[in-house]
């Protein structure tokens, strides 16, 4: 099952991130799979990369100044796990954008939840089995 290949996403302060997607996305089976530390990186700060099996998919990274914050779509295996991360999600920090359930204006088997994570970011899981 895909996820995404991969998308990253500037954040203010890329530890509290850090620490929010290390909690939220648990639940859907992703986890912190590698650490660049910021002399590595060449930027000054460290990036971190969340997947599956050793493959990072979603990166974070700090940067300052504006930008436009990004939507992220998170296949889940089912709907359990969907509320998972939403629970998960609020727990560590974020904002609710959209408690689990059916989303009819996509498809009748939609079933997704949405947050905010703590630099404004849409985050959201989607199981979308019957």
């Amino acid at each position: 099952m895909e996820i995404i290949n991969h998308i990253e996403v500037a954040v203010a302060d890329v530890e509290a991130p850090r620490r929010f997607y290390e909690a939220a996305v648990e639940p859907l089976g992703l986890s912190l799979v590698v650490s660049i530390d910021a002399a590595q990186t060449g930027r000054g700060t460290p990036r971190y990369g969340f997947g599956r099996d050793g493959y990072p998919s979603l990166w974070i990274h700090e940067e300052v100044g504006d930008r436009l914050s990004v939507h992220v779509a998170f296949t889940a295996g089912d709907r359990k796990a969907v509320d998972a991360f939403h629970a998960a999600a609020l727990a560590a920090g974020g904002g609710d954008n959209g408690w689990p359930g059916i989303r009819e204006r996509y498809h009748p088997a939609y079933y997704a939840a949405y947050v905010f994570d703590p630099d404004g970011n849409n985050i959201e899981a989607v199981c979308q089995a019957a």
